[in-house]
């Protein structure tokens, strides 16, 4: 019988206590060696994305296809006094225009409309138009007449936090986000022998998804199909819901391919309720794609932020750390959360007396979006380079200072992990890097005017996913099988591993399985985000893989007459009697037999932390004349229990160390403050890395199944690989130099002024 059980859920580093329906037991852990799982497997659609095949949402082309196109705000905070549409109505071909005065209720998170009576920042939405061609909606909204009251702004982080900055919100700029407190901080870091009190920087960072925000929405009278490029198909059926009042069962939403997100693409957006609208008011199918500026204006980012630290230690170079005070300002701009930089302080260290505090600011620029591990990058940078600036001070090495504060037990809730192999990493990495060669001040680079360095610094990040996730597998009567689940493959490979998982525990070969996801019509899966797909939907297949595996020997057994326990699947074929017989040959027998297994996912383990962790080091050259950093080598180490697919598990590493390299060194948003408006929306102006760019990456994996965590020993890896980067380059260039650059990204113009600093 069904049953009702409370688990504790985390997303993003939020954690909720929800209620999870179960049914009997979950499968116990994987014991000895696996044929499939964990072995190295190309994609499985990788055929279907290098010859074009793969159906983006971008691709999607429909008969009688219009097109939308947004008016936005050129004003960084100003009241919609009113908007006329006459002339764009007027131009051929425009079939319809929406806006705040003309559009019916439709609730879009928190606001009755997708359209505000107050535009909060340069790019924010006031109309949308509909044309027959994207060059006909382009010029309409053009045509669009907005008059506007101009109000006070500011759009830069410290800006607001000033007593002279106009007042943004009813409860002012700044507010309290979240805070931590053991121990005594003050008296800890009164009585230190050593205090590093310093103040670090983070810019605002884009996501520059490779396929933009956008959606397709198709209605037939009696059902909504949208097409969109999303990481939670089920989210965006719950945002159309919620806008358009239709019932769950008459909206479908589908994603068969995605060209990026990161974080971005959590649910519905206004692109989405603008295509449904259209897409219901004229009859027609609809596209609203944003454009490559308008992505960088409106789709989201990473929260700059301003934070202090001050770490005292005692005891010479035998002694500790004893106490630890962070306190962070993140630049939330119009978003309605805070990325708490203050996470990695919390819990990555043993440290009796340390306290936290977090802040939201509210400023004229676009919104916070979930970015790849949000907030852990920033803190992770700020905590990592005090901690090495610490180090330097009291002369012990780096790598010996964090191993002195390691823990098994989570310091903030006070309970014990899972599994934790932090020391492994720190271990294989020091040995890949050649830690045993880095010298205090660095070495002589490959040129006389070069100065050559090594840094590391350690990730804590979740991925320990839970419930709820549903997956069925269909056994065909030749013997393949089919995977449903309603989550989405958002370019990570998780058709390949679901499909690895279902082969594994069937006893069939992976082409033999077939994986359809992406879809609302399929059974209930999670967000891709926050390291949980895997470790959500993976049990819940591999569950429902050994449902299908029980029915068919079950049948087999009734074939053959035989007893079910003396049979077992290997290779598609029966085995455990005198003679072997295939999967196939048993539904020949059995006609028009169906077998359907259902699978769940069971909650995590309770009063355990469920965590994953990671070390990266680096070596790298700083050019003494020019401030230009050259890196030579990253090693990346992960404890993310068992390992699925030691392939794409690296490629995600190298994705992430990728767009790492792009926070610490070259991207950043720019502003002008006195307009609000973003100078270098493009992938012109705002640098992401290049091949040039990226030096040799090494990866590697402790690769120990987590039998606390689920049936697959598995967690997630999605966003660990980017948060230790950035501040191990820091601490590489410190190591170099002995200039410190406390701001990111480490410009060739920052890091000279750091060196100009440390020689007065």
């Amino acid at each position: 019988m069904p049953r009702v059980v409370r688990t504790r859920v985390e997303l993003e580093g939020r954690m909720t206590d929800e209620l999870a329906l179960v049914e009997g037991k979950d499968l116990p852990g994987w014991t000895g060696e696996r044929t499939i799982v964990g072995t190295p497997t190309t994609r499985i659609d990788g055929a279907q994305r290098v010859t074009g095949r793969a159906r983006y949402t971008q691709d999607i082309t429909l008969p009688g296809m219009l097109h939308v196109r947004f008016v936005r705000s050129q004003h960084a905070r100003a009241r919609v006094v009113r908007v006329d549409d006459t002339r764009a109505r007027e131009l051929r071909g425009v079939r319809a225009v929406l806006h705040r005065s003309n559009l019916p209720k439709a609730p879009f998170r928190g606001e009755e409309t997708i359209f505000r009576e107050e535009a909060r920042f340069v790019g924010e939405e006031v109309a949308a138009v509909c044309a027959e061609s994207e060059e006909t909606a382009a010029a309409a909204i053009r045509l669009v007449d907005v008059e506007y009251e101009v109000l006070p702004h500011v759009v830069d982080l410290e800006d607001a936090i000033s007593e002279q900055a106009p007042r943004l919100d009813e409860k002012g700029n700044v507010s309290e986000s979240g805070s931590h407190s053991r121990g005594d901080t003050e008296r800890a870091l009164r009585d230190a022998d050593v205090v590093v009190d310093a103040t670090y920087r983070t810019s605002t960072q884009l996501h520059n998804s490779l396929e933009t925000h956008g959606a397709v929405a198709h209605w037939d009278g009696e059902r909504l199909t949208v097409w969109e490029s999303t990481q939670h198909v089920f989210g965006v059926r719950e945002g159309l819901h919620l806008a358009l009042g239709l019932p769950y069962s008459r909206i479908r939403v589908i994603c068969e391919f995605m060209g990026g997100g990161f974080g971005s693409k959590g649910g519905a957006g206004k692109y989405t309720i603008a295509a449904a609208l259209f897409a219901r008011q004229l009859g027609a199918p609809v596209r609203c794609v944003y454009t490559r500026e308008e992505e960088n204006l409106a789709a989201g980012n990473r929260s700059a932020t301003l934070q202090h630290i001050r770490v005292g230690w005692t005891g010479g170079r035998t002694g500790r750390i004893s106490g630890l005070e962070h306190i962070s300002y993140s630049n939330s701009g119009q978003g309605r959360w805070v990325a708490d930089p203050t996470g990695p302080t919390n819990t990555l260290y043993k440290i009796a007396d340390l306290s936290t505090k977090s802040y939201r600011v509210v400023t004229n620029a676009g919104s916070l979006s979930a970015f790849r591990a949000p907030g852990y990058v920033e803190g992770t940078f700020a905590l990592e380079s005090a901690l090495d600036e610490l180090a330097e001070q009291v002369r012990v090495d780096p790598l010996e200072l964090r191993r002195r504060h390691a823990t098994s037990i989570d310091p903030l809730m006070a309970l014990r992990y899972t599994q934790k192999r932090l020391l492994d990493c720190y271990r294989i990495g020091a040995k890949e890097i050649g830690w045993s060669r880095r010298k205090r001040g660095g070495t002589p680079g490959s040129a006389e005017h070069r100065r050559r360095g090594m840094g590391m610094a350690s990730q804590i990040w979740f991925g320990g996913g839970g419930p709820p996730a549903f997956a069925t597998v269909h056994l065909n009567p030749d013997g393949t099988a089919v995977i449903r689940s309603g989550t989405q493959d958002i370019g990570t490979g998780t058709r390949t591993i679901l499909a690895q998982i279902c082969a594994e525990e069937l006893g069939i070969g992976v082409t033999d399985v077939r994986v359809d996801i992406g879809d609302t019509d399929a059974p209930y899966g999670p967000i891709s985000a926050g390291s949980l797909t895997l470790a959500s939907v993976g049990p819940a297949v591999r569950q429902a893989a050994a449902d299908a595996r029980e029915q068919l020997l079950g049948a087999a057994a009734g074939v053959l007459e035989v007893g079910k326990r003396e049979l077992r699947v290997e290779g598609g074929r029966i085995v455990g009697t005198s003679r072997q017989t295939t999967i196939e040959e048993i539904f020949d027998q059995l006609k028009n037999y169906t077998v359907i297994g259902r699978g769940s996912r069971f909650p995590n383990p309770s009063e355990t932390a469920l965590n994953t962790f990671g070390s990266h080091f680096v070596q790298l050259e700083v050019d003494v004349r020019t401030g230009e950093v050259f890196l030579e080598k990253i090693v990346a180490v992960h404890d993310i229990g068992r390992v699925v697919n030691p392939l794409t598990a690296a490629s995600q590493v190298e994705g992430g160390i990728i767009q790492a390299i792009g926070f610490a060194l070259t991207e950043q948003r720019v502003l002008d403050r006195a307009t609000g408006r973003v100078l270098n929306a493009d992938l012109e102006e705002y640098k992401v890395p290049t091949v040039r760019d990226v030096p040799p990456i090494v990866v590697r994996f402790v690769d120990v199944p987590d039998r606390r965590a689920n049936n697959l020993g598995a967690r997630g890896l999605g966003e660990p690989p980017i948060i230790p980067t950035a501040a191990a380059v820091a601490n590489a260039i410190a190591n170099a130099t002995g200039a410190r650059v406390r701001t990111t990204p480490m410009t060739p113009d920052r890091v000279m002024a750091a060196f100009a600093a440390s020689r007065a």
